[in-house]
């Protein structure tokens, strides 16, 4: 049965709440969190891979909560993918400096990259979705 919005916020609650209590709240916040700001998905997916070095000692739960929060996380990083590649334009870099930052071939490919990123942050029908 599909959840709704609400029951999918609920579920990630829950991992997030898994993933801290394994060790993940102990993170040290980032310069860019405000104080009190909790841990991004991202990081919380990392500390998740990071805990599984150990597959002996391992918890499943936690996997489990790490990987409901993937796609969550995904979108996290298109986010700050298309923020920097706006950032990027900002302070004057061109499409050639920019696709060869991100070790593309062409402009045109650094553009289409940018718009396919736009079109999952942006569009329900494609962007990643937490559930």
């Amino acid at each position: 049965m599909p959840l709704n919005d609400q029951d999918r916020a609920a579920d990630l609650d829950r991992a997030r709440a898994v993933v801290n209590d394994a060790g993940a709240a102990g993170l040290e916040r980032r310069p860019w969190q405000q104080s009190g700001q909790p841990a991004s998905d991202a990081d919380l997916v990392r500390f998740t891979a990071w805990s599984a070095r150990d597959a002996k000692r391992a918890d499943p739960t936690v996997m489990h909560a790490g990987l409901r929060l993937l796609a969550s996380a995904r979108a996290e990083l298109d986010q700050a993918e298309s923020a920097l590649l706006f950032a990027a334009r900002g302070v004057g870099m061109t499409w050639p400096q920019i696709a060869d930052a991100l070790g593309l071939a062409s402009a045109q490919a650094a553009q289409q990259r940018l718009n396919r990123v736009l079109t999952r942050t942006s569009d329900p029908e494609t962007r990643a979705q937490p559930w």
